[in-house]
């Protein structure tokens, strides 16, 4: 299936692009103390306190960090230390692209601009987006917008910078919970889901599904 050509097509960043690494940071802190079903649990168990953290008022995302994995320790009976959680936010800007980014990137950036909106600070996310391999037209941040995804804010900041409305882009993403539940909600109808198995399929959300980003281009005929 393709799509018609938008304005532009908007991403998120961790996960889709950038390989975010929380659950090796949390292996190397943990694995030690933890026998591997254990582990397994600190890492769901880590993922959702991380996604409960970011639906209120936005806070910095090294309290987010700090805190999903306070909680985190508490509940599978692990001594937390706060330096822990200050080397796994350090690591955020070092992480860089699955290897399948960079060419189907550039190859979609010759034709229409992209744009990422993505959960992060601004001084790590330039680091993570300048080893992704192609130019990007903006680059809007949680902490620019005051607001994580999944909430509805964020994406309403990105078409106010844009000037645009829901039906100039498609988004694309590896995360229903995170970004197409609420696009779908914002109206966005054109959506791209990167199939990096952490999520199962929901065709209720209406998508274009592809295995990584080198078929991202021919979801554009290019």
């Amino acid at each position: 299936m393709t799509l018609p050509r938008p304005k532009y097509i908007t991403f998120d960043c961790y996960g889709t692009l950038t390989n975010f690494q929380m659950a090796e940071a949390a292996r190397d802190l943990y694995g030690e103390q933890l026998d591997e079903p254990r582990m397994a649990e600190f890492i769901r168990n880590f993922a959702a306190y991380r996604l409960d953290e970011i639906l209120g008022d936005w806070k910095p995302y090294a309290e987010v960090v700090h805190n999903s994995i306070e909680r985190t320790c508490k509940r599978n009976g692990i001594n937390f230390k706060e330096e822990d959680a200050r080397m796994v936010y350090e690591r955020v800007p070092t992480w860089g692209p699955h290897a399948d980014v960079p060419a189907g990137l550039a190859k979609v950036a010759k034709e229409i601009p992209l744009v990422i909106l993505s959960n992060a600070m601004n001084s790590q996310i330039m680091s993570n987006v300048e080893k992704l391999g192609a130019p990007f037209h903006a680059v809007y941040t949680a902490e620019q917008a005051q607001a994580y995804k999944p909430r509805l804010r964020a994406f309403e900041y990105m078409f106010d910078m844009l000037g645009c409305g829901p039906e100039d882009v498609v988004h694309c993403s590896s995360s229903f919970r995170y970004d197409h539940m609420s696009a779908n909600d914002i109206g966005i109808k054109n959506k791209v889901w990167v199939n990096r198995g952490h999520e199962p399929a929901n065709p209720f959300y209406g998508y274009v599904e592809i295995a990584d980003i080198s078929g991202l281009p021919g979801v554009f005929g290019l």
